[in-house]
């Protein structure tokens, strides 16, 4: 493909932290291709993934390996390159340490003394927030859900007062297992699913947890997937808080005088405090 005019640069000395399309490989900036084009090493989480968008604007650049399996020696040879001259770091789609490698590369590159800056371009999470129709005022990147179901559930209460919209990357054969998860903690709250964002097949489905579980136990989704949580409404229950002070009632008393406690504290039912009491308890 020829490429389009692009902008004059001069290539300086540093590590360069670029974006590259997530689906649409027409979602790059001039200012990247000339960056690509004019890089001495591009640093890439899969040199075959990268290649191919290469080839697609017709650039011919000198691929290194850099992946989360990378040692300090690969990062070393590719600080001390930076040095000299300019450096790429891509991932295989969006924008780089967005779940995504490249983290111990920057930070030991500025600890070098290194030039570090970013070109900036897609984020599937941002991406997804914009169409999603959730409040985008405030919103928390929480990455990837624990793999299994006990570390998914903690790490969802976690998160449960946090008021911005939450917003998460998901694999198609996990998501309605986090659906299921955010239907029974939170069975009230808005969600969005977006897949295959920029792609022919792009979906960004709304609903509760609960109901979109069901769409997609009949219809098994395929794809990238973000996954969006609207924030707690006023009348949610603060379940954080709550299972703060039974936890600390119960270092000094059993479940029932622990339930009795706080029942008096926040005038929530003190049979209910009793049940989450003996949960805490035995868990």
């Amino acid at each position: 493909m020829e490429l389009p005019s692009l902008p004059a640069w001069e290539p300086v000395p540093g590590l360069y932290i670029l974006a590259t399309p997530i689906g649409n490989l027409g979602d790059i900036t001039l200012r990247a291709l000339a960056v690509l084009q004019g890089a001495a090493l591009i640093a890439c989480e899969d040199t075959r993934v990268t290649g191919k968008l290469l080839k697609h604007y017709g650039i011919k650049a000198r691929l290194q390996r850099l992946d989360d399996h990378a040692g300090p020696e690969t990062r070393a040879r590719v600080i001390d390159e930076a040095r000299q001259a300019a450096v790429v770091l891509v991932s295989d789609a969006g924008t780089p340490l967005i779940s995504d490698p490249g983290y111990r590369l920057v930070r030991e590159a500025r600890a070098a003394g290194v030039m570090v800056t970013s070109i900036p371009g897609a984020c599937a999470a941002v991406a997804a927030l914009a169409m999603a129709g959730l409040a985008s005022d405030r919103f928390l990147f929480a990455g990837f859900l624990p793999v299994k179901d006990k570390a998914r559930g903690e790490a969802l209460e976690e998160l449960a007062d946090v008021a911005a919209t939450l917003v998460f990357y998901e694999t198609a054969p996990r998501l309605e297992k986090s659906l299921l998860a955010i239907a029974q903690l939170w069975p009230e709250r808005e969600v969005a699913v977006a897949r295959e964002l920029t792609k022919l097949h792009e979906e960004c489905r709304t609903g509760t947890a609960a109901a979109l579980a069901a769409h997609y136990a009949a219809h098994p989704p395929k794809g990238e997937i973000v996954l969006l949580v609207s924030p707690p409404s006023e009348s949610e229950a603060p379940l954080l808080d709550t299972d703060a002070l039974l936890r600390a009632a119960l270092v000094e008393a059993g479940p029932g005088k622990a339930a009795g406690v706080v029942a008096k504290a926040t005038g929530i039912d003190r049979a209910t405090l009793y049940a989450r009491a003996l949960e805490l308890k035995g868990a």
